[in-house]
């Protein structure tokens, strides 16, 4: 999409959610919550890939994850939590 026209999409949008009543604050999160998951599923699922074009941290990108409420049934099945490393405890290495 070239610039006029983007510029012209994004006045038709927000044209629209003036008319409805939303408040900036709601049009700012949908926005952001939308604007995450486009990039996260152009990145086939790849967190690090997303944040780095969203020109964000990867820790920056999964708190704004989850404080948008995104589900995981709304990403690309790759967005999967890596298994924590169990940490061997002492009474572990007496067995």
């Amino acid at each position: 999409m070239d610039r006029p026209n983007l510029k012209q999409g994004l006045t038709l949008i927000i044209d629209e959610l003036v008319r409805q009543g939303i408040t900036l604050s709601q049009a700012r999160r949908e926005f952001e919550r939308q604007f995450i998951l486009a990039s996260i599923k152009s990145n086939q699922g790849n967190l690090g890939k997303s944040a780095e074009s969203l020109g964000v941290h990867r820790n920056t990108l999964r708190n704004k994850v989850s404080d948008l409420g995104i589900k995981a049934d709304e990403l690309p099945s790759k967005v999967m939590r890596r298994p924590r490393r169990r940490t061997q405890s002492p009474n572990d290495s007496a067995q």
